[in-house]
């Protein structure tokens, strides 16, 4: 009995660390990936463009993958070589809300904006690798003088932002179960 109990106990013994990427769900037949600039449907400025870009470096950072970016044409830089899988992005929504008050002034001392997306990779044959589709991302900001231009004009704080996520959606992305 005992025997058996231990038998039981041996496979959870196991640390629960992994490498970078060791965790991945994505087949290893898949080396390049086709990133397209994410389509959006907010009337915020370039946002779509930051946050390819973050998610390409990130992949580019993390993984051993080969990304394949869209060039102004449609057409992916390395062309020639066609990808194993497609990673496609859509900016669903963008707010910008008040979040603190400076209590001397009255006015607000900080923001929270929130970014949903909906993401998914799709293999070469159509499998689709992974899919969410409300991926969200929350950030709060400090004050600007301009509410209505604050994100449209903040690159900074976008480009932050977009960091963030991508940080965010390629982890998601690698080591999330189907």
């Amino acid at each position: 009995m005992r025997a058996l109990y231990l038998l039981f106990l041996l496979p959870m013994t196991g640390c629960g660390y992994h490498g970078v990427g060791a965790a991945s769900h994505i087949p290893v037949n898949v080396r390049t990936l086709a990133v397209p600039i994410f389509q959006s449907k907010v009337q915020a400025f370039r946002t779509e463009t930051a946050f390819t870009q973050a998610v390409v470096r990130e992949l580019n950072t993390r993984t051993q993958y080969r990304v394949l970016t869209a060039s102004g044409d449609g057409t992916f830089t390395g062309s020639g070589t066609s990808a194993d899988a497609t990673l496609r992005g859509t900016i669903l929504t963008e707010t910008v809300a008040p979040l603190t008050y400076d209590a001397s002034s009255g006015q607000t001392s900080s923001y929270l904006v929130t970014v949903t997306a909906q993401v998914e990779l799709v293999a070469h044959d159509g499998t689709v690798l992974y899919r969410n589709d409300a991926f969200g991302w929350r950030e709060q900001f400090q004050s600007t003088q301009d509410l209505s231009g604050f994100v449209e004009e903040d690159g900074a704080a976008v480009r932050r932002m977009a960091h963030d996520f991508s940080e965010a959606l390629v982890s998601d992305m690698l080591e999330s179960f189907q």
